[in-house]
């Protein structure tokens, strides 16, 4: 009798433990969807915005450089009550804080009130990847846990995407304030989560003490330093091939802007199978090796994506291109994660990532300099060949923890 019930019950536990693991991978996946939603919105709107409150372009533009400053403030906060308190609640508190945000961005009456709306914005953003991913990463199997961090990974690209479809559904009939409230939609996501969601096993087992967080961090400094370095790379490379790439078509190959934005959705699906693509392989020959292959396959393409004239070979190009980027973006979740020490995944993985976005936020203002001298599509090739190779060399020179056991302290 004791038998069949042990057999009856072990299959319902590896059931359940599926559907924990799909709940979770799902919420952290939509969560980063729909907070990369609400920043790309922006993107799309940068004029508009500057007419409604008689300011240039650039002072608009700097509202995103607020936004990305100020991740890193919210990845330390999140990530710091996430490896104190659980992971649940925080994700949920972030996905509420950027929902709300982002009708209040809708709701601005000045630029002033729009900057500082941005910046708080930045701090929730830099809240949700860390939380999400070390949350996401503790529940999937390890076997797997490289596809699924490209899947993670590219809710990114798919936010952008959904941005994109909004912009040209919503934006021509009833401007750009709209888009901002339609970025209220991801609060319903905390009810998901709170139904659906269990808290971190992992987290569970640990519940370090409060000043275990901080010794973990400085005993670990140095591995923190390395991921910080990697995500530097990581974020030159993808905002050094994707920021001024449509400007490129359109000022330097005189594309008008449905081509380009008919070559900006194809490369985005690019980038979406190039996250699952080299995310599966990272399962297969290790992370470093996959990332490496990504980037220095990448580097041989800047020729195709940059030189030719014809349209069709131009799009392969920026296909290609963006299937390498986001192909070694692809095991960064896994990586970082597994990397992490275990008393302080949340905040370790979270606050090296945002750092590394904070010291790349001036890759577009670089290539844009060396423009002004050399033209876009030299000063695209230069700067993607440089960080492409140092991506490279970055990655070779670092360690991994392929299937770490995320349970075990």
């Amino acid at each position: 009798m004791g038998a069949n019930d042990g057999s009856a019950t072990a299959p319902q536990a590896r059931q359940s433990a599926s559907s924990d693991a799909f709940h979770t991978l799902l919420a952290s996946f939509l969560g980063w969807t729909l907070d990369a939603f609400d920043f790309f919105v922006l993107i799309f709107v940068l004029p508009a915005v500057a007419r409604e409150f008689h300011r240039s372009i650039a002072d608009v533009a700097f509202t995103i450089t607020a936004t990305l400053a100020m991740r890193p403030i919210g990845a330390l906060i999140f990530g710091w009550f996430a490896d104190r308190y659980g992971r649940r609640l925080p994700l949920m508190v972030d996905v509420l804080l950027y929902s709300i945000l982002e009708v209040l961005s809708g709701l601005a009456p000045s630029y002033r009130w729009f900057l500082i709306l941005r910046a708080l914005f930045g701090i929730a953003m830099g809240g949700e990847w860390g939380v999400g991913a070390s949350i996401a990463m503790e529940a999937v199997p390890a076997r797997w846990r490289g596809l699924l961090s490209g899947v993670l990974q590219e809710g990114y690209a798919v936010g952008y995407l959904l941005a994109a479809a909004a912009f040209a559904l919503v934006f021509p009939h009833w401007g750009w304030r709209p888009l901002f409230f339609l970025g209220g939609a991801p609060a319903l996501l905390t009810l998901y989560i709170r139904t659906k969601v269990p808290e971190s096993k992992s987290w569970e087992l640990m519940r370090p003490p409060r000043g275990v967080i901080f010794r973990a961090i400085r005993a670990n400094l140095r591995t923190f330093l390395y991921l910080v370095l990697l995500m530097t790379m990581m974020n030159l490379v993808s905002h050094g091939t994707q920021d001024l790439y449509p400007t490129f078509l359109k000022l330097q190959r005189g594309l008008d802007a449905r081509t380009v934005g008919t070559i900006a959705i194809i490369y985005n699906l690019g980038a979406l199978l190039g996250g699952l693509t080299f995310g599966y392989l990272s399962d297969r020959i290790g992370r470093r090796r996959s990332m490496a292959a990504a980037v220095l396959c990448g580097l041989l393409i800047v020729p195709l994506w940059i030189y030719p004239r014809s349209l069709v070979w131009l799009t392969a190009g920026a296909f290609l291109m963006q299937f390498m980027v986001q192909g070694a973006w692809g095991a960064i979740p896994a990586h970082l994660v597994e990397l992490s020490p275990p008393q302080v995944r949340g905040l370790f993985a979270g606050l090296a990532y945002q750092l590394g976005v904070l010291f790349a936020a001036n890759a577009a203002f670089v290539e844009a300099l060396i423009a002004q001298h050399l033209g876009y599509g030299t000063a695209l090739a230069m700067v993607a060949a440089i960080v492409l190779l140092g991506d490279a060399i970055v990655i070779a020179f670092g360690s991994e923890r392929k299937d770490a056991d995320l349970h075990a302290g």
